[in-house]
């Protein structure tokens, strides 16, 4: 049965674009409370004494724990209550959280704080695709989405400027004191400094309006909820369009994680660089190009859709996996510091290119009373598969298979080979499902 939800107009554009701007912000600030660790892995391991395992898991599990208890269930407040509210409440949460990283002394009290991060992305992202699909007709919504998945590389670049500035200053100073903190490393000093921005953004989001729900699936009740059991039985009768799309483009995310985790620290290891030296350079990399490489890639699933390709987004990721794993495995093997970074050039640009396309590609073929269930089941599935596991795939190889912290390029490169072209051969698998549930989708509203 169609739903006439539709005929209402779109808010203004220009107010539309604001406020992606705002989510974009959130994100932002997200990322770099989420990725901030990655240049400081050195120094916490020393004063921890902790090994690259270790590490992965604080980098990693400890984030996607909350995801395992409670991000299905703010998936469903995204569906039925204000989701503005949700977005403020989950940054005042996550900041707050990032703050608490900074008074770690040991390894279990930092993986507690990181679980406390984890809310971040939980209570963000379902509730801003939605707010987004809401904002902006069919034909737009790609390149919004990208523009607001900008945030996770944007983030992680100026994660790593900001985080290699202050571990140069911090290093610099023979004690760093704080009121009531007492004396502090200069890895902790990052932590405080990260947590501060997240407080601006919930200022900003005071402006944020909530926006009419479209593309609603008639359901045969008057307020057109859909019940927990109908929303189970939607996704599972198109499991295999729903399990190629999440995980293929899960594994795009693994790729990220991956190279964001370890490249400084194959850096410092391989070349003897200073924790500030790869910062600023890679920090570069990833502000520019992966951010570029987002918004070509949201521009080329839109420019697939008008030629009439249904399956654009996973022609778009279909492209990253071959770029990534050409360049990504060349790069990390290179002996000379300096074509290294050239290579990562492309390599976090293709990156980029399936950061904006997965949840745009959900949104694409779900109805709205499920929108944000579904990106938060994607993102339940890309954060274990992507942050959980990415990090700790290359850790273990270094520390369990190689059993030398200098051959950490090696386990790279077998990461990147194994990860891309799995991710090809799923997303490959997942076209002719995917197209299907376009027409379906379609034929309903």
């Amino acid at each position: 049965m169609k739903n006439n939800n539709n005929e209402v107009a779109y808010p203004d554009t220009i107010y539309a674009w604001y406020v992606v701007a705002i989510l974009f912000l959130a994100y932002t600030v997200s990322f770099i409370d989420r990725q901030i660790m990655t240049l400081l892995i050195e120094p916490i391991k020393r004063d921890l004494q902790i090994n690259d395992t270790s590490i992965s898991l604080l980098h990693g599990l400890a984030f996607v724990i909350f995801y395992t208890i409670m991000s299905i269930p703010l998936g469903r407040l995204a569906d039925n209550k204000n989701r503005k509210v949700i977005i403020s409440i989950g940054i005042l949460i996550w900041s707050f959280m990032t703050a608490v990283c900074g008074l770690a002394k040991t390894f279990w009290t930092l993986f507690a704080a990181r679980i406390g991060v984890g809310v971040g992305e939980a209570s963000l992202s379902p509730s801003a695709y939605s707010m987004i699909a809401d904002y902006f007709p069919q034909e737009k919504r790609s390149f919004a989405v990208s523009l607001y998945s900008m945030g996770i590389f944007f983030g992680s670049g100026i994660a790593y400027i900001v985080g290699g500035a202050v571990v140069q200053m911090a290093s610099q100073s023979s004690e760093i004191i704080l009121p009531l903190a007492g004396e502090i490393r200069p890895w902790q000093l990052a932590f405080f400094i990260a947590g501060i921005p997240g407080l601006i953004v919930v200022a900003l989001m005071t402006t944020v309006k909530e926006p009419f729900r479209r593309d609603l699936l008639a359901v045969g009740t008057g307020d057109n909820h859909m019940s927990i059991k109908a929303t189970i039985s939607y996704l599972v009768q198109r499991w295999q369009t729903y399990t190629t799309l999440i995980i293929g483009f899960s594994l795009m995310a693994t790729l990220s994680y991956g190279f964001f985790t370890w490249i400084p620290s194959m850096f410092i290891r391989t070349f003897n660089w200073t924790a500030p030296e790869i910062a600023f350079r890679f920090g570069l990399i990833v502000l520019l190009f992966g951010t570029s490489g987002i918004v070509y890639g949201g521009a080329l699933a839109d420019k697939f859709l008008a030629r009439g390709k249904k399956d654009a987004f996973f022609r778009v990721a279909m492209i990253a996996a071959v770029g990534v794993t050409g360049f990504g495995v060349t790069a990390v093997l290179l002996p000379n510091p300096t074509w290294v970074l050239i290579l990562l050039i492309p390599t976090v640009f293709f990156l980029g290119f399936a950061v904006g396309t997965g949840p745009a590609a959900m949104n694409y073929i779900t109805p709205n009373q499920i929108r944000g269930q579904g990106i938060a089941i994607f993102y339940f599935i890309l954060n274990i598969m992507g942050l959980g596991l990415g990090p700790l795939f290359v850790a273990s190889f270094t520390d369990y298979v190689f059993k030398d912290p200098l051959y950490l390029r090696y386990s790279l490169a077998v990461f990147t080979i194994i990860v891309g072209v799995s991710a090809f051969v799923i997303l490959w698998a997942g076209r002719k499902p995917y197209c299907s549930s376009v027409d379906e989708f379609f034929s309903q509203r």
